[in-house]
């Protein structure tokens, strides 16, 4: 049996993108979604999104890691998923509406970017020097100094299986902030190593140095090993984040076909 798929990525973060009203669900084996994102034996991905019909947006979007299990919200996945529902005609204007693992969210296509609007941070404290935010996925964020000599691999999985994390885990960033642009290098779970990207990690970078530095900013860039991303978001009066939006390219990578 031959799988249709298309692989996309977001600023470095690569996912194989699944039309499931087709090969609708097949995908429930851990073991089959671990050989789509293996790099070596497979199409090679961070990990895997399926696409399917929803009756009151325009699609539905479910998010595997590629360690095979279903994973918690993935902004970078949510762009592309938006970009691949825009190639598959499930989308007839730039402003779209579909649902993910937690709830609705909203987007608009720009001409070169997507912007993706994330569920408000409600969830966020500070741990001694580092901070626990809650962006649809959770995230610890450290702030560093020399960045590009950091071993993310080991330092943060030492962090990311830290008992403070049990049992879920946590995605670990690592964050320099120079001249109002933020550095940012993610550990994340799930794919248990350093990705070149992470949407949902931005966020949480973005809040961290709103409350480290007491900036009166409340849009920021980040520079991540895999591209440029854009962060905004209102501090409300109660304390929350709200009106989160991540912005960033996502583009078609190529299309083919792989035997299971």
């Amino acid at each position: 049996m031959y799988i249709d798929f298309n692989k996309y990525q977001a600023t470095g973060n690569d996912f194989v993108m699944i039309d499931n009203r087709i090969q609708n669900s097949i995908f429930n084996d851990e073991k089959l979604i671990q050989k789509f994102c293996d790099r070596k034996f497979g199409v090679g991905a961070d990990g895997l999104i399926l696409i399917s019909e929803d009756a009151e947006t325009d699609f539905r979007m479910r998010y595997f890691n590629s360690d095979g299990r279903e994973a918690s919200m993935c902004g970078n996945g949510g762009r592309c998923a938006v970009a691949y529902a825009k190639k598959l005609k499930l989308i007839s204007s730039d402003e779209v509406r579909f649902i993910a693992v937690d709830g609705l969210h909203e987007a608009i296509i720009l001409k070169n970017t997507i912007r993706l609007k994330m569920i408000d941070v409600v969830d966020y404290k500070k741990i001694e020097k580092n901070y626990f935010i809650q962006t649809g996925s959770p995230h610890h964020v450290g702030f560093y100094s020399d960045l590009p000599k950091i071993d993310v691999f080991s330092e943060g999985r030492k962090i990311r299986y830290s008992e403070k994390y049990e049992p879920e885990g946590a995605n670990i960033n690592f964050v320099e902030y120079i001249d109002d642009l933020i550095h940012i290098r993610t550990y994340e779970r799930g794919v248990e190593n350093e990705t070149l990207s992470c949407g949902t990690g931005s966020i949480a970078a973005a809040v961290a140095t709103y409350l480290e530095y007491g900036s009166t900013e409340q849009s920021f860039n980040l520079q991540a090993p895999g591209g440029k991303l854009k962060v905004s978001f209102k501090k409300s009066a109660k304390g929350n984040f709200e009106n989160v939006w991540l912005e960033g390219p996502a583009t078609l990578v190529f299309s083919g076909k792989i035997e299971v």
